[in-house]
């Protein structure tokens, strides 16, 4: 079965009662973890983006700490993971100020916690890509900002 369009949806949906799309809402929270994360962010924390902002922050600086550096295996499954998290949360906010502060903070926290980069070529790849992920959001800014967001940033 072919899903459809979203164009299709929106008519479909703007066609419906209130109570109907409160039903349809609650229903996709109880399908994926990750609808319900999105639901709950555009309905408690959408209004205040620093604060969420500040939220994944200390949430990567966490899970950072609690990482398994007995091994690289562990190191990089870690990294992956923590990364695979900020990334999500950047889909949520869909702001490019706040994916270039997310991805600086992440870029960050793997140069302070001490990480061997130079010991993985996959690590040192991820590192890289993200930096370009940096670039590409950082010239769609505005230039102060792209001064300060560029400061933050420890190479």
């Amino acid at each position: 079965m072919k899903p459809a369009s979203i164009s299709e949806i929106k008519k479909n949906l703007e066609e419906r009662g209130s109570n109907e799309l409160l039903e349809y809402c609650l229903r996709l929270a109880r399908f994926k973890k990750e609808n319900k994360e999105l639901l709950a962010f555009l309905l408690f924390e959408s209004d205040n983006i620093s604060a969420y902002t500040e939220n994944v922050k200390q949430e990567i600086d966490e899970q950072f700490e609690e990482i398994n550096k007995s091994n690289i295996y562990f190191i990089k499954k870690s990294v992956r993971k923590i990364l695979r998290s900020a990334n999500k949360h950047i889909r949520f906010c869909s702001e490019k100020q706040t994916e270039a502060e997310l991805l600086i903070h992440f870029c960050n926290c793997l140069n302070k916690f001490s990480i061997p980069l130079k010991k993985s070529r996959q690590l040192m790849n991820l590192y890289e890509s993200q930096l370009k992920k940096i670039d590409t959001a950082l010239s769609m800014l505005h230039p102060d900002l792209q001064y300060d967001l560029k400061k933050q940033l420890l190479r």
